[in-house]
């Protein structure tokens, strides 16, 4: 692979550092593999491959968690990254447990509370089989998303590394294509495939081409919006600021 540079990211030296970061997390940790949560979307489909050529494919557990509206096609991404990128990998649908909630006392039902569920399922079913492996889960959360909030808190935010934490949206689509993912992952429509035709796009208000811009010009700026649009991208920043910090206490160590 030549190394490819866009704007002010070598992306041949970018991989590296990351994979460099994840080399060290995993040695110093004494765990044995990786364990990552596959969606057949291209962040997880991303840190996955970063993950395989860090530390070998043979220590990269996939688990793929379907519900009873992840898409087939989502199933096929997900086999095919595998396949290319020799990642075994393992399907647990999460359908029955989430019927086993609809039993408990006061439960309701929207595609906000049954989303947040479904991802703090799948990041308790990837805990489960990282204590089971004496693994280390890695996370998937890219830089537009994590400063938008837009995650689960104790669901897909929850990881013990992050490789992708550091990059916009625009990056991940770079280093992907670099890498060569699939196209048909890197193509699809972004979705966190919660409810049947959701979109990630629709679902915050704003694409990831506007995302992108307006956080880079606020951060360049000290969070001084120039436009509407990042008037509006600094509200969603500050209301997920929780989502950023550690819980409040009162802790005084000596």
């Amino acid at each position: 692979m030549n190394e490819v540079c866009s704007d002010e990211l070598c992306v041949g030296c970018e991989c590296e550092k990351i994979e460099q970061m994840i080399r060290h997390a995993f040695w110093s940790s004494g765990m044995e593999k990786i364990v990552i949560g596959l969606s057949g979307g291209i962040d997880s489909s991303l840190a996955a491959v970063l993950c395989s050529r860090a530390v070998g494919s043979v220590n990269v557990l996939g688990y793929l968690l379907p519900s009873s509206v992840t898409p087939e096609a989502d199933m096929d991404d997900v086999k095919a990254l595998c396949d290319k990128f020799e990642i075994s990998y393992l399907v647990v649908p999460i359908t029955g447990i989430l019927e086993e909630y609809e039993s408990i006392p006061g439960y309701t039902e929207s595609p906000y509370l049954k989303g947040n569920l479904m991802a703090r399922i799948r990041m308790t079913t990837l805990y489960y089989f990282a204590n089971q492996q004496n693994a280390l889960v890695c996370g998937t959360s890219n830089k537009s998303e994590y400063y938008l909030g837009y995650s689960t808190k104790h669901g897909d935010d929850a990881a013990d590394i992050q490789p992708l934490l550091h990059l916009l949206k625009k990056e991940v689509y770079i280093l992907a294509g670099y890498l060569e993912v699939p196209d048909s992952i890197i193509n699809k429509t972004p979705s966190a495939g919660l409810y049947p035709g959701q979109s990630d796009e629709e679902e915050i208000g704003f694409s990831y081409e506007e995302i992108d811009k307006a956080l880079e010009n606020l951060i360049s700026n000290g969070f001084k919006p120039e436009n509407e649009t990042e008037a509006e991208i600094l509200k969603k920043v500050e209301k997920a600021s929780h989502k950023r910090c550690a819980p409040p206490n009162l802790l005084k160590e000596n």
